[in-house]
């Protein structure tokens, strides 16, 4: 296994127009499940070959959760989601790009921009593959929903030991009212479930943010209260 650190340039925050934000970034090649399940422990995410952990000075609005997949229980409003997508069909396989995929994530993006301001972000196909592609040999996965065999929306996830690592989720906004993000998540709670994993992580929650808070909907979860280096000892704290 091979690895190089890094810490990136200071740039604006995506979440508050006040602040400005910096990522540590491990390149690794040939990842073990071993290493990787200890830095999804502290805080890391996975693009490509890269992970990465925020470390903005001063801030620790970021939040790194995990779900207790044991515990998870089929709320009301899941159960009408789930109804409302009776017509959605889905595929798990490993990551690959095509025309379709690279094309929904574009169209995403600029609805995104439209929305929520977020910066403009343009892809091609390689960039897709480091992005989605790369890296995920050995824990990579995709899921792919379609309605009337027309893709409408991608999940990529890992599952590393005991764990599942909900990494990125994007859709075609036509059918935003089927509640597509619900669904992704709910169905990767079920799959959790069916492999007896233990945790599902889902990224990092900001608690009463707009677009962030959702994430505690979700119950119970552990939240990771302290900055852990690589062999630093984790703490957490459960949210019911």
């Amino acid at each position: 296994m091979e690895y190089f650190d890094i810490l990136s340039d200071l740039h604006p925050c995506s979440y508050f127009d006040d602040k400005v934000s910096q990522y540590r970034y491990l390149g690794i090649r040939n990842c073990t499940p071993y290493f990787y399940k200890g830095l999804l422990e502290r805080g890391y995410r996975r693009f490509g070959e890269y992970f990465f952990v925020p470390q903005c000075k001063g801030c620790t609005e970021c939040i790194t959760i995990r779900y207790l997949v044991d515990e998870f229980e089929i709320s009301q409003n899941i159960k009408r989601v789930m109804k409302k997508n009776i017509d959605t069909n889905f595929q798990i396989k490993k990551p690959s790009v095509s025309d379709d995929k690279v094309n929904l994530y574009m169209n995403y993006h600029h609805k995104m921009t439209d929305k929520k301001g977020w910066s403009i972000n343009t892809i091609d196909s390689s960039r897709y593959v480091s992005s989605f592609v790369a890296g995920s040999e050995v824990f990579g996965y995709e899921m792919c929903m379609y309605i009337n065999h027309k893709m409408i929306a991608v999940s990529y996830f890992d599952i590393v030991l005991d764990s599942m690592s909900a990494n990125y989720f994007f859709y075609d906004h036509t059918y935003a009212k089927l509640s597509l993000g619900v669904l992704n998540l709910t169905l990767l709670f079920n799959l959790a479930k069916k492999l007896n994993l233990k945790y599902l992580y889902p990224g990092f929650w900001i608690k009463d943010h707009a677009s962030m808070g959702y994430k505690e909907r979700y119950k119970p979860f552990e939240a990771l209260i302290n900055q852990a280096d690589i062999f630093d000892r984790t703490y957490w704290r459960r949210h019911d």
